[in-house]
């Protein structure tokens, strides 16, 4: 392994924890429920399709991404 991949598991790793204070402590309770998240229900069948949820997570992801990238270089 190289030695400019440790820096990178730390900052990584204090992202997944970061993240995981934010869903324990209710901080993300809105994601999901944003307009334009399909929820249909009709007798004992549901049917959930985030669409903007996932949207607004991909984006997020490819900021996130590119600037790691950036910083690599």
């Amino acid at each position: 392994m190289e030695r400019g991949i440790g820096p990178l598991l730390v900052i990584l790793g204090l992202g997944i924890v970061g993240l995981g204070l934010l869903v324990w402590s209710g901080a993300l309770s809105w994601f999901g429920r944003l307009p334009g998240d399909l929820r249909i229900e009709s007798g004992s069948s549901r049917l959930f399709i985030p669409v903007t949820s996932m949207v607004l997570l991909s984006l997020a992801l490819t900021v996130i991404v590119n600037l790691v990238a950036r910083w690599l270089r």
